[in-house]
């Protein structure tokens, strides 16, 4: 058969704003039904009617088919880096289980931590892993799940630990020069990454603060003198050292992710290291088989202690486990690339830029546009990308640096995005931390508003655009620098995806 070939053909010009808004009415309508009306996490199917409803409405206009999916292959085709993070971080999750690395984790956490400043050691110590690694999804899928099992053990909610985790990984993962948003944001803006990092602190760090005093807050709050159950601690413990031979070389594998991190070698490589290692350890001190420990890369660990607590914890990981994320990140960057193909995205968001006059609307609107595009589109990519693109000239026509604008859509993209179920990092937090949302424990939707570092860091950016602090002006030099044309930032934009693993 004949290779299939694309051209563009159709109209070049926009669709009207109503026109643009109604695929994107209909499948947030959709989603809105499956999930407050009939109550089922599953927001597959809704997002593929809106892919169709959108490539239909761009054949309507006169595009070509083979046109709208290039656009949807294009960009499942950027985002395939983090589809392979989530397949690595899967068979991590179950072969460190079998290595005994997450349970000596969980031991000695419940050993040594204090029940009470649990959620702000968490945070912590996922922003610090993060920032090494320069991946949120790793730190959640590795620390995070760990994480999760001592504040079970310390009988904390699971969706106060899940916020705590989200807060310290996608922190870490924003500041990180070795995390691929970090890079992308300042590549579709024209700035460098260093510059970029530096002024995303005035807004990383005080969210970062007002989420450490508000997880200390609760720790006392949650967890009164004498609530804590030592006796479920003690039983977890005891369980856990007559399950698995515990000490410091189960640990080895997560201490060789972390050096190959500070050695600043890719993440996905660094990660699939992490599983090579555990498997040795599995094998050779947990007296697992070969074919024991493929399965559990494949379809996740396996174990009946008879605590319950143990069991819903340590019955994880696998690639399979991480099926369910995937399919519906294909899916919804999909509908995001057929949006954005048709120009729907561009329509809205230059809509929006025809309303907005002062600096603080300008900013405001930036952070609302990528948070937007990360509901819609499901991805951080886009929802970093295009307002990047778009909003550009409204910066450097009032003279603002485009440095407000990177840190603008990294606030309202990376920082968001794991907010959002249906988005990528989503989706991968609900189901890499074992929350339940696809079987009905809807409560666990409350870590979205418990991730506090991840939604006062956009609030503390429009407060700085508003009262003028923290927005630098543009400088001769970056002045200068804005005589080169779109095509080079897009071909900076595409360096950089290349160049990089995954968020």
């Amino acid at each position: 058969m004949a290779e299939e070939t694309t051209q563009e053909t159709g109209p070049r010009d926009l669709p009207s704003l109503p026109l643009a808004l109604l695929p994107v009415v209909l499948t947030l309508g959709l989603l809105a039904l499956q999930l407050f009306y009939y109550g089922d996490f599953t927001p597959h199917i809704p997002l593929i009617c809106g892919l169709a409803i959108t490539s239909l409405l761009g054949v309507m206009r006169g595009m070509a088919w083979l046109d709208i999916r290039e656009g949807i292959f294009h960009v499942i085709h950027v985002s395939m880096p983090s589809l392979a993070v989530l397949i690595v971080v899967g068979m991590i999750i179950g072969v460190w289980i079998a290595s005994g690395t997450v349970p000596t984790l969980i031991y000695y956490g419940l050993v040594l931590l204090n029940p009470s400043i649990f959620l702000a050691a968490a945070m912590v110590l996922c922003a610090v892993v993060s920032l090494s690694l320069g991946t949120s999804w790793g730190t959640v899928g590795t620390i995070g799940l760990a994480l999760m099992g001592i504040g079970a053990g310390f009988g904390i909610p699971p969706y106060w630990t899940a916020g705590a985790v989200v807060s310290g990984a996608f922190f870490g993962d924003k500041i990180s020069p070795l995390s691929d948003t970090t890079n992308l944001a300042p590549a579709v803006t024209g700035v460098t990454v260093f510059d970029h990092i530096k002024n995303m602190l005035p807004t990383t760090v005080p969210a970062m603060l007002i989420a450490l005093v508000v997880y200390l807050a609760a720790g006392y709050l949650l967890i009164e003198p004498g609530d804590t159950s030592f006796g479920a601690i003690e039983q977890i413990t005891a369980r856990l050292d007559q399950q698995f031979a515990l000490g410091w070389l189960p640990l080895l594998p997560a201490l060789i992710v972390i050096v190959l991190a500070l050695l600043r070698k890719p993440p996905l490589p660094s990660l699939f290291a992490g599983v090579l290692a555990g498997a040795v350890v599995a094998f050779f001190l947990q007296g697992e088989g070969l074919h024991e420990i493929f399965t559990y890369a494949q379809s996740g660990y396996s174990i009946e202690t008879g605590v319950a607590d143990i069991d819903s914890l340590l019955n994880a990981g696998g690639i399979q486990s991480m099926m369910w994320t995937i399919s519906l990140m294909l899916i919804a960057l999909g509908f995001g690339g057929a949006l954005e193909r048709t120009g729907c995205l561009e329509a809205i968001i230059q809509a929006i830029i025809g309303r907005v006059k002062s600096f603080a609307a300008v900013q405001s609107s930036a952070i609302g546009t990528a948070f937007a595009t990360n509901m819609v589109a499901g991805d951080p990519y886009i929802s970093i990308a295009l307002p990047g693109r778009m909003y550009a000239p409204l910066y450097r026509g009032m003279g603002y640096s485009t440095l407000n604008l990177s840190r603008a859509v990294e606030e309202g993209g990376t920082m968001m995005s794991p907010l959002i179920p249906w988005n990528a990092g989503g989706a991968f937090v609900i189901s890499a931390l074992g929350l339940g949302i696809m079987s009905g424990e809807l409560q666990n939707l409350l870590y979205i508003p418990l991730a506090f570092a991840c939604w006062t860091a956009p609030l503390i950016g429009i407060f700085y655009a508003v009262t003028g602090l923290f927005s630098p002006r543009a400088t001769d030099e970056e002045r200068r620098d804005w005589d080169k044309s779109d095509e080079d930032v897009l071909d900076l934009k595409d360096h950089a995806l290349a160049d990089s693993d995954a968020g």
